[in-house]
């Protein structure tokens, strides 16, 4: 079940020349175990989720019409704005709650899509959280947590945006983590990975994973003590990804080379590879050298926040 009882509060949305504005941070899982295939062709998997101080950009202004329009360096990117998460997520609401004032979303895509970072998902848990705003909603209420699981399986995550544990498709969600701010760089070698492709490469290369689940750390929450949680856990999925697209190797490579690099590793099914940092100074530099020797690259230096 989803833990739907004490959550912190989302921050309202904020109003902006008559629209509702929300951030849709993006998802960087620092740890993924592949526990288990299911009989529904999903696996079950356990991941300790965190999110970036950078991400798209959605806003809401009310029409009795509900419309997407979509803008920034991804746009082409995301597909069409009928196949859109956001609009999908709106209109599975509105099925469940009839009356539920809608209007115009304008979707500014400032991250990569299909990059492992849970863009679209993002999208969609952002869309739902300014519903409920504009509709005197709480986001923690059964149907948006309903529509959530019903939209994706990263929506529910996404949904409060905070550092969790999260498992089975990512229905399963635990109690928000104490993690300090770390300090971490992200780079996209902008190839294309299709999710299924890399949990089939998986499956040939170990059937299983081999992963240990995340451990908060018993007492200490320093960046020190975090790091080294992090570390004693992996990606799953990064040997498989790799297989598929080599160039994800030279991104971690490209990462661990910079001082003050603690580790590099893949996050979700990739492209996108995150390092982090001992701090910001050394992330901020990191992506500068990587971006310059890689200029086709997508890089970016971001806060990781609990």
């Amino acid at each position: 079940m989803l833990t739907r009882g004490g959550e912190p509060s989302l921050d309202a949305a904020s109003p902006v020349e008559g629209a509702l504005v929300e951030l849709a941070p993006a998802k960087i899982n620092l740890t993924l175990a592949v526990e288990r295939r299911r009989a529904d062709g999903f696996h079950d998997l356990a991941s300790l989720v965190a999110f970036a101080s950078i991400g798209d950009e959605l806003s809401l202004r009310p029409s009795s019409e509900l419309s997407l329009e979509v803008s920034g360096p991804f746009a082409q990117d995301s597909g069409a704005p009928e196949g859109n998460l956001v609009l999908k997520a709106a209109k599975a609401l509105a099925r469940r709650l009839p009356g539920l004032k809608l209007g115009k979303f304008s979707l500014t895509k400032n991250i990569p899509a299909a990059a492992g970072l849970g863009g679209g998902s993002a999208d969609a848990a952002a869309a739902l959280r300014l519903l409920a705003k504009l509709n005197g909603l709480s986001p923690q209420i059964d149907v948006v947590q309903d529509v959530a699981c019903e939209t994706g399986s990263d929506v529910p995550v996404c949904l409060a945006s905070v550092c969790r544990i999260m498992r089975g498709r990512g229905e399963i969600l635990g109690p928000r983590l104490t993690m300090p701010s770390l300090s971490g760089v992200l780079v996209n070698p902008r190839v294309q990975l299709e999710t299924a492709r890399v949990f089939a490469t998986l499956a040939k290369l170990h059937g299983t994973g081999v992963s240990l689940p995340f451990k908060e750390p018993a007492r200490a929450c320093t960046a020190a003590a975090w790091l080294a949680a992090i570390e004693r856990c992996g990606n799953d999925l990064e040997a498989a990804a790799i297989s598929l697209a080599p160039t994800v190797r030279d991104a971690a490579m490209r990462l661990r080379a910079q001082t003050g690099c603690a580790l590099a590793r893949l996050t979700g099914s990739g492209p996108t590879v995150f390092g982090l940092f001992a701090d910001e100074k050394h992330a901020a530099l990191a992506a500068e050298n990587i971006g310059k020797a890689e200029p086709g690259w997508w890089v970016r230096s971001v806060r990781l926040h609990g």
